[in-house]
């Protein structure tokens, strides 16, 4: 029976936190948001925490050496504690994964003092006892600082996303390396996901954007379309 491996990427909304489980064979790297993943990963979208998800039978070996509680207990907390970090914000994309008690960051973050702060803060939670932090610090540069804020001003700025601007730390996620940009997170339609894009690439000076943004609707519109 072959042990798996589960991987999380964290979007923050006002209140609450997406995620997006992928599935890999244990021992692979995590899912990597500047688009150099795995070719054998698979991706599923997740729209509700992993407690409230019908696990496949894959899922359920996931973790063979947790129960489904203490599973869904520690991916629960992984998540708070890496949301809460003081300086994780929309320059910075972070994911994990747990296999048994073993919890590996990947991602990339603006501050080296947001990669040690993510692994002090996992490695204290009860039921972990390796961390494998493999979080990149993005190399300092102004011209990718001054890339960072226009393509937020850009983004935010326009009126059809702005709604995503208001919220503590925006579902979209601004990724800049050496003038390259990726977009990573989550977004309500396929129009907005365009949107980002196009307003991305209004930014002078840049090699290119990757979209990575995911499209998971906002279940409270859909709710309150059908009682109508």
């Amino acid at each position: 029976m072959r042990n798996f491996q589960l991987l999380f990427v964290l979007f923050v909304g006002s209140a609450l936190c997406s995620t997006l489980a992928v599935a890999a064979p244990a021992g692979q790297d995590g899912s990597n948001p500047q688009g150099q993943q795995n070719g054998s990963q698979t991706q599923m979208n997740a729209t509700n925490p992993p407690a409230q998800q019908n696990q496949s039978q894959d899922q359920m070996q996931a973790n063979n050496t947790l129960s489904p509680e203490s599973q869904d207990r520690l991916i629960r907390e992984v998540r708070h504690e890496l949301i809460m970090l003081p300086y994780y914000g929309v320059f910075d994309n972070l994911t994990f994964g747990i296999n048994g008690s073993t919890v590996t960051l990947n991602g990339q973050v603006v501050k080296a003092v947001t990669k040690s702060d993510a692994e002090n803060a996992v490695k204290h939670i009860e039921g972990v006892e390796k961390v494998v932090n493999n979080i990149e610090v993005l190399p300092p540069s102004n011209m990718d600082d001054r890339i960072r804020r226009q393509v937020y001003n850009s983004i935010f700025g326009y009126g059809p996303l702005f709604k995503y601007g208001n919220m503590a730390v925006p579902p979209i996620h601004i990724i800049v390396r050496n003038a390259r940009i990726t977009l990573d997170g989550v977004v309500d339609s396929e129009a907005d996901k365009n949107y980002a894009s196009l307003r991305a690439n209004l930014v002078p000076g840049t090699f290119g954007v990757t979209n990575n943004l995911r499209v998971i609707p906002d279940n409270n519109k859909k709710s309150s379309s059908s009682k109508k």
